[in-house]
């Protein structure tokens, strides 16, 4: 059976990456750069990343993203990017940003890099193109011919963003091992429109453990902005591996729960990566998964200070028995909800989110405790 799966053809990662951006051009023979970003990158990361460029004796363009990425905003950012004459586009920023260069790349025909500045989400290895309606809900998934050009991420930058971002990167990348797998077993397809690659399920379960063992130090060093082996290996798994490991693997009931927890008003506003973690923690309650795996999984989103619990979404906890059937009906409607061996039922899916609610509160309260009993034991909470 044909199977297929797809890479950046360059990754490049640690402190200092920016700085080999202009190199990589001129080795490519690309002279007329384009940069999108928004205002914030643009004054935080912009001229690190135009000096490499300049040095390299590159003509720099810049093309400011607005904040958010519909089809109003992507109309203008094309038409930007089209009056600079560019011969590849830099996509600078966190995931919608780098969305929004994509979308401009594909309608000018240009090659892109990816230069993520937060580690957020696996957005930058990927082909995909996640469009939003004005209420900044996906709406459409549009794709690259191929996979980015390059991808650069420059360490010392993802340590000086706030460290809620590097925890929801950790929340989505903790999913992958569990949604390839069920994909797999399910006959589901990947990105690609085949089934998943037995290397993308490897990186993907490498993706897994990695973040088990050095989840909880690299998060630490983060708050502390420090660049550590931990955090190096941190953002190779939950940038590259879980990039990868999604796209070539394929999406489950995790990503599926997304639509259920945006069906609500109260918890629509979380991070894309804090609503994936509680989609995995409650996949693994589904499975009938042991209780030590399950412990494991909640050990690190506690330490990281991503959700376990409905109220940890921000969502009301007297309403929460009567938002469950809401919840259930918009992940079931979702096609990755059908990537579930056994098929998910309304019954299944209602009895696990309680179910994964009343098993993340119990643990709260009981890591709650043992931190208390351990004064060594403190992690910064933004």
């Amino acid at each position: 059976m044909l199977k297929i799966m797809g890479f950046p053809s360059r990754y490049v990662q640690g402190p200092g990456a920016l700085a080999e951006v202009g190199r990589f051009l001129r080795e490519l023979q690309l002279e007329r750069p384009v940069i999108l970003c928004d205002e914030t990158v643009r004054a935080a990361v912009v001229p690190i990343l135009a000096e490499s460029l300049q040095q390299c004796g590159l003509q720099v363009g810049l093309v400011n993203f607005p904040g958010q990425i519909s089809q109003e905003t992507l109309t203008s950012c094309k038409a930007d990017i089209g009056q600079h004459r560019a011969d590849v586009v830099l996509g600078l920023g966190g995931g919608k940003a780098i969305d929004a260069a994509k979308a401009a790349a594909v309608h000018e025909g240009l090659p892109i890099i990816v230069v993520p500045t937060i580690a957020s989400n696996d957005a930058p290895t990927s082909r995909l193109i996640v469009i939003n309606d004005r209420e900044n809900k996906p709406t459409s998934i549009e794709y690259l011919k191929l996979n980015p050009l390059a991808v650069f991420v420059d360490t010392e930058v993802i340590v000086r963003a706030p460290p809620r971002f590097f925890a929801a990167g950790i929340g989505d990348a903790v999913s992958k091992s569990l949604e390839a797998h069920q994909c797999a077993a399910s006959n589901g397809q990947n990105f690609f429109g085949t089934p998943p690659t037995t290397t993308a399920l490897m990186m993907s379960d490498h993706c897994y453990e990695i973040i088990l063992q050095s989840a909880a130090s690299a998060y630490r060093s983060v708050c502390d902005r420090k660049v550590s082996t931990e955090v190096e290996k941190l953002v190779e798994a939950t940038v590259l591996l879980s990039g990868i490991g999604f796209e070539s693997g394929g999406l489950s009931l995790a990503h599926a729960l997304i639509r259920g927890i945006t069906s609500v008003p109260s918890t629509s506003n979380m991070l894309h990566g804090e609503m994936v973690a509680f989609g995995a923690f409650t996949q693994m309650v589904v499975e009938e998964r042991s209780t030590e795996e399950i412990e494991r999984l909640l050990k690190v989103l506690v330490e990281v200070r991503l959700p376990v619990t409905f109220e940890q979404l921000g969502g009301d906890r007297p309403q929460f028995k009567e938002n469950i059937g809401r919840m259930v009906d918009a992940t079931l409607a979702h096609s990755y909800a059908k990537n579930m061996h056994p098929a998910l039922t309304h019954a299944t899916l209602s009895r696990a989110l309680e179910r994964a609610d009343a098993v993340g509160q119990e643990y709260v309260r009981d890591a709650h405790v043992r931190r208390n009993a351990n004064a060594e034991f403190k992690v910064p909470l933004d």
